[in-house]
């Protein structure tokens, strides 16, 4: 039998049963993809990448009758606890739901189906309340938790409070967990408000300036528009060369381009080292060098370099003129005008929709950029550093207050749900004071 140390003890007049004693398991299946009969039909389907809210109420995919009828997938009635089974999302959560339609799973869901002394909310929160403890007791010891097992689900015991009890237990938990949900949410609409800030800030900088009355003129470049007019237009193959220089011993720091991160050392971000023979024949790139990930040049990965180091040879690599500060040049290529740019510019490998689209150095030194000033740039380059850094630390406050917030939900579910918050049914009802009779 799977154990799970409950924290503290339960109540003494809750039961324990084994998950399998009180539960129905449902699996799924795939309707062959490859027939047209099988699949958009009526009949939601769910799989992993529906798992993102407390219930299910409509899938991305849906099969018809036929597809259901001849494979193996299954239909779940509304009312159980669906549960991912295998994905990488379990190296750290358990994702659960409550579906409330009729629906069919694919192969990596189970269908928790429970009997009738068990509330299905109940169980969901008990569920999302110990994903830690569980997600240790679920998987196969000694593996990677990317799939727990059916027969360590079953074997487990879990506390089961009288219905009434769990009842009031979901309706308490569904209004706490609401406020907290709805303070997280309007956190992460403030992380959205200071993201587009930021982004704002920084591409009215690097294309019009600091001087908001400054004379401007059209600069003949549809993408860019007016610009100031003391301000130069030079083409990128002018203030821009390619350098393509390999390593012969791979001895050199491998750098990885991150979004967010610009380029840095590649076992800071990577469990897998790398061997000095695999590096040879990859580029080399010194301090303040513009490296440009050619196949993601329109997702804004491009930074500038911070050392000497070794990039991935489908990078380009450019030296950078005297006339352009390199990070003024970072930010520019960064904003969501060049990321355009780059993504018309960009021609695809391949034939169809299956090519892989790049930007190739001679479509990149072939297009126009504005020039400043380089005092202007360096200007621009202060101002941008003192003013993201406020919304920075705003961000990073959020985001604090989020991950508490989270930490809060979290003690309070697995709390209720083990009774360790010495909370009647009547204490949890709504606020209103009203007791149904199923309470009562």
């Amino acid at each position: 039998m799977s154990t799970i140390r409950w924290n503290v003890t339960t109540p003494k007049h809750w039961l324990r049963a084994r998950t399998k004693h009180v539960c129905r398991f449902v699996g799924g299946g795939t309707p062959d993809k490859g027939n047209g009969d099988y699949w958009n039909g009526d009949i939601p389907w769910v799989s992993p990448k529906d798992m993102k809210t407390a219930e299910i109420l409509d899938t991305e995919d849906h099969v018809t009758e036929q597809g259901l009828e001849e494979s193996a997938t299954n239909l779940v009635q509304p009312g159980a606890v669906l549960m991912v089974m295998r994905s990488g999302i379990l190296q750290h959560s358990i994702p659960v739901a409550i579906n409330r339609v009729a629906v069919t799973l694919n192969q990596d869901m189970r269908a928790l189906i429970p009997t009738a002394g068990l509330d299905p909310r109940y169980l969901a929160r008990l569920i999302e309340g110990h994903q830690r403890e569980l997600l240790s007791v679920w998987s196969k010891e000694g593996t990677t938790v990317e799939s727990l097992e059916s027969e360590l689900v079953g074997d487990t015991e879990i506390p089961i409070p009288p219905l009434a009890d769990q009842r009031a237990i979901a309706a308490y938990l569904d209004r706490e967990t609401g406020r907290i949900d709805g303070l997280v949410a309007a956190k992460e609409r403030l992380l959205g408000l200071l993201a587009e800030k930021r982004r704002a800030l920084i591409t009215r900088a690097v294309t019009r300036g600091l001087n908001p009355n400054a004379p401007t003129r059209d600069s003949g470049i549809p993408w860019l528009g007016a610009i100031p007019q003391h301000w130069d237009l030079k083409r990128a193959k002018w203030l821009f060369a390619e350098r393509d220089e390999r390593s012969t011993t791979g001895e050199e720091v491998l750098l990885s381009l991150r979004m967010e991160r610009g380029l840095v050392p590649h076992n800071d971000v990577s469990e897998k080292e790398t061997r000095t023979d695999e590096l040879v024949g990859y580029k080399k790139t010194s301090p303040n060098e513009i490296v440009v990930n050619r196949m993601r040049a329109s997702s804004g990965l491009i930074a500038v370099t911070p050392r000497e180091g070794l990039v991935s040879p489908d990078y380009a690599v450019f030296k950078v003129s005297a006339e352009v500060a390199p990070d003024y040049c970072a930010h520019l290529f960064r904003t969501e005008l060049l990321q355009a740019v780059f993504r018309s510019e960009s021609t695809g490998l391949g034939t169809g929709s299956s090519g892989f689209l790049r930007l190739y150095s001679e479509n990149f030194l072939a297009l126009w950029f504005p020039a400043p000033p380089l005092a202007e740039q360096r200007a621009i380059m202060a101002h941008i550093a003192t003013e993201t850094a406020k919304l920075d630390a705003l961000r990073a406050a959020a985001e604090r207050t989020i991950a508490l917030l989270k930490e809060r939900r979290a003690a309070l579910i697995a709390a209720a749900v083990t009774g360790r918050m010495g909370l009647s049914p009547i204490q949890m009802l709504p606020e209103t004071g009203e007791a149904n009779d199923e309470v009562r």
